[in-house]
């Protein structure tokens, strides 16, 4: 079995354990195994099933209760299974999901880390700089490159440290794992999604 996460920009496969991504503008080959995909992107998912008619949208089989407006299926497939739990997914956008006693208590969104950088260019081009991953968060900044990295990382980590106070965080996506060292009780999962996604198969035999 195939395992697919179709997000706004790519297609990500893990087939028999091994992860493969596609562009969602790059055309998808047609696989002998039976896939199971969870989806943000109608359009992607309808050039999935182009190629791959059989595949199986998991999104009928996910229970998921939540008063949240637009909340998306991919959020919820990360939230599905944790009791007490903050769930951050830092991809193009990072989401942050409120999980106790079982129930989804609400979430925010902030721009991702790419999405932060591209920014600042726009308000002026000597704010252009690349990122890098090792800042010193407990040193007031001295010149411009730092201070932008500064606030931005400031700008995501803080709200995230307001909502989990004591709570566990568990970290996914493209930056989780960048992110999730500035937190003392997180954990890193790479593969969240496609963790849950199995779950949900092993507890509905008919998918298989």
């Amino acid at each position: 079995m195939i395992l697919c996460d179709i997000g706004n920009t790519t297609f990500h496969f893990l087939i028999n354990g091994k992860h493969k991504k596609y562009f969602t503008n790059e055309e998808i080959p047609s696989f002998k195994e039976q896939i199971v995909f969870v989806s943000v992107n109608n359009k992607a998912s309808k050039k999935l099933l182009k190629t791959n008619p059989n595949a199986i949208d998991i999104k009928k089989y996910l229970k998921f209760k939540t008063k949240y407006i637009g909340h998306g299926i991919d959020r919820a497939l990360a939230c599905v299974f944790q009791e007490n739990t903050v769930v951050v997914d830092a991809g193009s956008a990072i989401t942050v999901d409120i999980m106790k006693n079982s129930k989804h208590k609400g979430g925010f969104i902030l721009p991702g880390i790419r999405a932060f950088c591209k920014t600042y260019p726009k308000i002026s081009k000597k704010l252009k700089f690349d990122f890098e991953k090792n800042i010193n968060l407990d040193k007031i900044p001295l010149q411009t490159k730092d201070a932008i990295q500064y606030a931005m990382l400031k700008s995501i980590i803080l709200p995230i440290k307001e909502v989990s106070k004591d709570m566990n965080i568990i970290f996914t996506g493209g930056d989780g794992k960048l992110l999730s060292k500035y937190f003392k009780n997180s954990t890193y999962k790479k593969d969240l999604i496609f963790e849950n996604m199995k779950r949900i198969i092993d507890a509905n035999n008919c998918i298989a």
